[in-house]
């Protein structure tokens, strides 16, 4: 197993929300790899946490990655998060891009949780997907 790939991985995902149309159409440049400082724009995408196993076999060495990217909005009620997770969601799935350093053999949807967070009305989506790279 290597967490190797790690760092490729998290460049290629941030690479596609960052520059992907229908994401960026909806938050403009308002997608981080940390919650931003100060004030914060009403809605936006970050980059979550991330749980890795060994996932090697007979070709070689390999990793399940399960991370999550959130959709965070201070608007009231769930629908413009709802379109932002879709956008984001059909920008990932299937995954055929590039990693740096490997290959994503597949990347998937697990599941997804849409809740108020904190006193101030808050709405956060946490997706989590599933990815499966191989080195070499």
């Amino acid at each position: 197993m290597s967490y190797g790939m790690g760092f490729a991985l998290q460049q290629a995902v941030f690479g596609v929300l960052s520059t992907d149309q229908e994401i960026t159409a909806l938050v403009g440049d308002a997608v981080f790899d940390a919650a931003p400082a100060g004030e914060v724009p009403a809605l936006y995408v970050q980059l979550g946490s991330e749980a890795v196993r060994d996932a090697s076999d007979g070709t070689g060495g390999g990793a399940e990655h399960r991370f999550t990217v959130l959709v965070v909005t201070h608007h009231a009620g769930f629908a413009p998060a709802k379109q932002v997770a879709a956008a984001v969601s059909d920008a990932l799935v299937g995954g055929r891009f590039a990693l740096s350093r490997g290959r994503l053999v597949s990347l998937r949807f697990e599941r997804a949780v849409a809740r108020q967070v904190g006193a101030d009305a808050r709405r956060q989506i946490e997706m989590r997907f599933r990815a499966r790279v191989q080195d070499g």
